[in-house]
């Protein structure tokens, strides 16, 4: 099976993304009264992961996007990760400020796709 660059990319930084998500975010909930050092180790641990996937995807990613194309594809892939993660996991409530900052999203994929 032949995975598209533009898909294998988009695919590999979803799922480093949601590593990221849980190095920077993840140590709040359950190691918020250890000492820091000990949340800051196991976030590297878990970023160390989130590079092994982000680096080859943004390397495949450069050969179908332009750099601008891939940070911002990057941020939608955040935010997609990031709204569920905070909902789910982190127990926050839904605000509708998650839809007007996706909605800004799409008009930066709009200007960065956009010919010209």
């Amino acid at each position: 099976m032949n995975i598209p660059a533009s898909m294998l990319s988009i695919l590999l930084l979803v799922a480093s993304n949601v590593f990221m998500t849980v190095a920077w975010y993840g140590h709040l909930k359950f190691a918020h009264s250890k000492p820091w050092l000990l949340a800051a180790l196991l976030s590297w641990v878990i970023a160390l992961l989130e590079y092994l996937l982000q680096v080859p995807a943004n390397r495949i990613g450069f050969t179908v996007f332009t750099l601008p194309q891939l940070k911002i594809i990057q941020e939608v892939i955040s935010l997609t990760v990031f709204i569920p993660f905070a909902m789910l996991y982190m127990n926050q409530p839904f605000k509708l400020d998650f839809l007007w900052a996706g909605l800004c999203l799409l008009g930066a994929v709009y200007f960065m796709f956009r010919g010209g």
